[in-house]
C-alpha cells in the first residue's frame, strides 16, 4: 500500500500549531490541533528507521511541533497516521487528524508528565465519573440511567474485583481507596503511549468506567458514546434537537473516541493482532 522509499527532510509545523489545549503542570498546555492549511504534498509513505516507523510527505520527513522526528512504535500505527495525511484533500484539516495529534503528544509530552502522573490523572476521573452520578427526577431518566448504566458498572466491578457504586448526591459516591489502587495497578501495565490514548478517551467520555469497557472491548464506540450522552439523548427525545448541531457533536465525539481507542490498541496490542489488522 505504501511506498517504502526513504525521502529526506520534512519542515516541521510551527510550534504555534500546537494550539491551546487544556493547561498542564507549570502552565504548559497539551497539544490541540491547529486549523487548516493548504495541502503541500502529493504522496504519503512510511519507512522504517532506527527509532521506529516514520511518515514521509513526498521527500520530507514529518516532525513534531517540537521538531522531533515523527516516529511511531508500530507499522500499524504508522499506516493509520499516514492514512490521515493521505485522506486530506486540497486543504489539510488538522482538527480531523486525531491520531497525528495523539502521536505528537506522546512524542513531545508537552505537559512534561511521567507515567505515574498520567495514571493518577486518569484514575482521578473516577471521582466524577458520569456513570456514578444519578438523578432522582424525572423518574423516566432515573430508570433509564439504572437500566443502561448499571450493567456497565456491574461489569467493571466484576472485571476488576472492585467496588464502585453510584449516588444521587451532588458529592457523588464514596470510591474506596482500594478501588483506586486497583485501577492504578491495572493502568501501570500500559506503556506511556497507550496511557496518553487512555486519558484522551476518558476526557471524551467523561468516564473511566466507560473508557475501560471500550478499551477492553466490552462495549463498542457507538455504545460508549451513547451511554456518555445518556441524559442529553433523553432530553433530545423529549424536546427535540437542533438538527445540524447535535448530529455534528455526536459525529465528532464518535470520531475522537474511536481514534483514541484505536491509538491505545495499536500502541499496546501483540504483534499478531497488529499483523491481523494490516491483513484486514
Amino acid at each position: 500500500l505504501w511506498d517504502r522509499s526513504l525521502p529526506a527532510g520534512f519542515p516541521r509545523l510551527p510550534s504555534a500549531a500546537a494550539g491551546s489545549g487544556p493547561a498542564g503542570p507549570c502552565g504548559r498546555r497539551a497539544y490541540a490541533p491547529p486549523g487548516e492549511r493548504k495541502r503541500f504534498y502529493q504522496n504519503v509513505s512510511i519507512s522504517q528507521g532506527e527509532g521506529g516507523f516514520e511518515i514521509n510527505l513526498d521527500h520530507r520527513k514529518l516532525k513534531t511541533p517540537q521538531a522531533k522526528l515523527f516516529t511511531v512504535p508500530s507499522e500499524a500505527l504508522a499506516i493509520a497516521v499516514a492514512t490521515e495525511w493521505d485522506s486530506q484533500k486540497d486543504t489539510i484539516k488538522f482538527y480531523t487528524m486525531h491520531l497525528t495529534t495523539l502521536c505528537n503528544t506522546a512524542l513531545d509530552n508537552p505537559t512534561q508528565r511521567n507515567k505515574t502522573q498520567l495514571i493518577r490523572a486518569a484514575v482521578k476521573f473516577l471521582e466524577t465519573d458520569t456513570l456514578c452520578y444519578r438523578v432522582e427526577e424525572p423518574p423516566a431518566l432515573a430508570e433509564l440511567q439504572k437500566n443502561e448504566w448499571d450493567p456497565v458498572v456491574d461489569w467493571a466491578e466484576k472485571r476488576y474485583n472492585v467496588t464502585i457504586g453510584s449516588s444521587t448526591s451532588i458529592l457523588g459516591p464514596n470510591i474506596p481507596a482500594s478501588t483506586k489502587e486497583t485501577f492504578i495497578s491495572h493502568l501501570a501495565s500500559y506503556n506511556m503511549w497507550a496511557l496518553q490514548g487512555i486519558e484522551f478517551v476518558i476526557t471524551q467520555l467523561k468516564s473511566l468506567i466507560l473508557s475501560m469497557g471500550l478499551i477492553d472491548r466490552h462495549i463498542t464506540v457507538e455504545k460508549a458514546v451513547l451511554l456518555s450522552r445518556l441524559e442529553e439523548e433523553y432530553q433530545i427525545r423529549r424536546w427535540g434537537k437542533v438538527e445540524w448541531a447535535h448530529d455534528y457533536d455526536l459525529c465528532e465525539l464518535r470520531a475522537r473516541t474511536a481514534a483514541g481507542t484505536l491509538f491505545v490498541h495499536l500502541c499496546s496490542e501483540s504483534s499478531s493482532v497488529k499483523h491481523k489488522l494490516l491483513q484486514d
